[in-house]
């Protein structure tokens, strides 16, 4: 199994991913979510990612899955942090447990360390369990913690 770097032309395909993750994790897991927003502006926000040098674009084979991988701007309160933030990541329901996942990260480690990150992040919802356990496995350990609470 490969995964590959995400074309134009398979745009939809990757959206179709994200709806996915859309629907299972997000919608799920954080009330204000709009599970609708891959299906109206996916598209055009993905086509533009797949020409941004500073994204990463990845599609498991079989529609089993993508990653999206970000470099983020310098901080000027952390001048000397380069961070690769793994911004989206997801396994389709039917391909889980066969390894696309740890081989999306890899790839997207690869990319981190050519693009210079010195610093990889990656955020999950504290209620998926699933989730915090498989990054936990890739060698993520938490960092920071958001609290919130409604009024």
């Amino acid at each position: 199994m490969t995964v590959s770097v995400c074309t134009a032309e398979e745009v939809p395909q990757f959206v179709v991913s994200v709806a996915g993750l859309f629907a299972e994790d997000a919608g799920r897991h954080d009330p204000f979510m709009d599970t609708g927003w891959p299906a109206r502006e996916g598209e055009a926000y993905y086509a533009d990612l797949v020409k941004d040098p500073a994204a990463l674009l990845l599609l498991a084979p079989g529609g089993g899955g993508h990653l999206v991988g970000r470099l983020r701007p310098p901080n000027p309160l952390r001048p000397g942090a380069v961070t690769a933030e793994l911004e989206s990541l997801r396994v389709d329901a039917g391909h889980r447990r066969a390894g696309i996942g740890g081989e999306l990260v890899a790839a997207f480690f690869a990319w981190a360390k050519e693009n210079g990150a010195n610093e990889l992040r990656v955020k999950a919802f504290a209620a998926n369990a699933g989730a915090l356990e498989f990054y936990r496995a890739q060698g993520f350990e938490p960092f920071d913690v958001t609290l919130r609470r409604t009024p």
